[in-house]
């Protein structure tokens, strides 16, 4: 399926290289520049993507996120310069600009879609979609007026295990799907580091990491939730100590959660502060290395969330960021009429069982280049922008946004009624 996309500024050249398509990030943290900005520079040869703009509230993040993606185009072995711009207006009008990427705090997502969409760009927004479902409403109005899709970033929709495994529960193999668990234990104490810290900036872990959970449930279940149940809430393990050092860089402790010492940060690549601005910064909003227990946190760090399907199928969520460094942190386990799959996002594995048991196989679904960022998914996700900017409808949107965002918030209002079964549709007590 094809939606009319504006023309590429540039034909494609006899060698079949795409055309330049001019590029603003709004919102310069490691979302937007260290990982998809970075694949976008890396990748340009092939995909034609020219970074033209960055525009952040902090000037400073702005103009040091130039500087990191310059460097990458040259690597690239393309001149080109990234300008940072003084404005969200300045950077969405620019008339070199044809897709806008939104990476922003999450609670502020609706006015730089807004003025993209004005302004006629084409619009990526990160996950989750908001923090309320009163924003995703209105994004979903303003994609409405602007009459054509926005792309959304749920990145297990890109990343090869996934999409084979889901693809896998839609055939004979393990008969139709009638129970799904995603386990997600990992060590993620950055969310108390960040500004994810409170929930009127992220909504917390749960919406997160767990918009992504619920946006696979989704995918799987291809039917309405009608009922959520949750338990869970915030643990004693990150009791706020009001004595304690603000931030890891002023901290002399012994401590398994000191920011970019941490084993996921290694793994991920993040061992470093990628961008100085964030050292320099004052408000716990601004910085990334909070103490696990400065005070002020409100969101929750554990919980077990189950959704009922209108089609019969069961999904539950067991998701925790606390816990040990492991190399099975995410798995996914599909149970059908006949057998069962089991996917270990780590490896790319997939534990096949099927015809009751008589027959079984591992499956390496693992991408070949999954040793970059998401295990591949950013990648793949940039070429799928691409094909969105040439006129292919995206994989993934708004719609299933604001989907994924109801199970969350049904997932709140849960845990804050002992467990209480929600509908999500209605966010009312059946």
């Amino acid at each position: 399926m094809t939606f009319h996309a504006e023309p590429a500024q540039e034909a494609a050249d006899p060698g079949g290289t795409p055309g330049a398509k001019g590029v603003a990030i709004i919102g310069a943290g490691e979302r937007g520049i260290y990982y998809v900005g970075t694949r976008m520079a890396e990748t340009a040869p092939e995909t034609g993507f020219r970074i033209v703009t960055v525009f952040d509230r902090i000037p400073d993040r702005a103009e040091q996120a130039v500087h990191h993606l310059d460097a990458v185009y040259r690597s690239a072995g393309i001149d080109f310069t990234v300008h940072a711009a003084t404005s969200l207006e300045q950077a969405v009008t620019n008339p070199d600009v044809d897709l806008v990427i939104v990476t922003t705090h999450t609670h502020a997502h609706v006015k730089p879609v807004e003025a993209a969409a004005k302004a006629g760009k084409l619009v990526y927004l990160d996950k989750p979609i908001s923090v309320t479902l009163e924003d995703a409403q209105e994004i979903a109005r303003i994609e409405k007026d602007a009459g054509r899709p926005f792309m959304m970033g749920f990145t297990r929709r890109y990343e090869r295990p996934w999409i084979q495994v889901v693809d896998m529960a839609r055939t004979p193999v393990i008969g139709s799907p009638r129970m799904v668990l995603l386990r997600s234990v990992i060590p993620y104490t950055r969310y108390l580091q960040l500004w994810h810290r409170t929930n009127a900036l992220s909504g917390g872990a749960i919406n997160d990491k767990g918009s992504h959970h619920f946006d696979v449930f989704n995918w799987i279940a291809r039917s309405k939730p009608v009922s959520v149940n949750a338990i869970g809430g915030r643990s004693s393990i990150f009791a706020p100590d009001p004595d304690a050092p603000e931030r890891c860089a002023d901290c002399g402790r012994e401590c398994p959660y000191r920011r970019h010492e941490t084993l996921i940060d290694k793994a991920e690549g993040v061992g470093r502060v990628p961008n100085e601005s964030w050292l320099s910064a004052q408000d716990p909003q601004d910085r990334n290395d909070n103490c696990v227990f400065l005070p002020g946190s409100d969101i929750d760090d554990h919980a077990i969330i189950s959704v009922d399907y209108e089609n019969g199928i069961k999904a539950c969520l067991f998701f925790t960021i606390f816990g040990p460094y492991s190399e099975d942190q995410e798995t996914l386990e599909i149970v059908g009429e006949n057998g069962r799959l089991r996917m270990e996002r780590h490896s790319g594995a997939i534990d096949v069982v099927s015809r009751h048991g008589e027959h079984r196989e591992v499956i390496n679904a693992s991408a070949e280049d999954s040793g970059s960022s998401h295990f591949g998914a950013d990648l793949e996700l940039v070429r799928r922008m691409r094909r969105y900017c040439d006129g292919e409808m995206p994989p993934v949107g708004i719609a299933d946004g604001v989907a994924s965002l109801r199970i969350v918030a049904a997932a709140h209002l849960s845990l804050r009624n002992h467990g209480r079964a929600v509908n999500p549709q209605t966010l009312e007590f059946p």
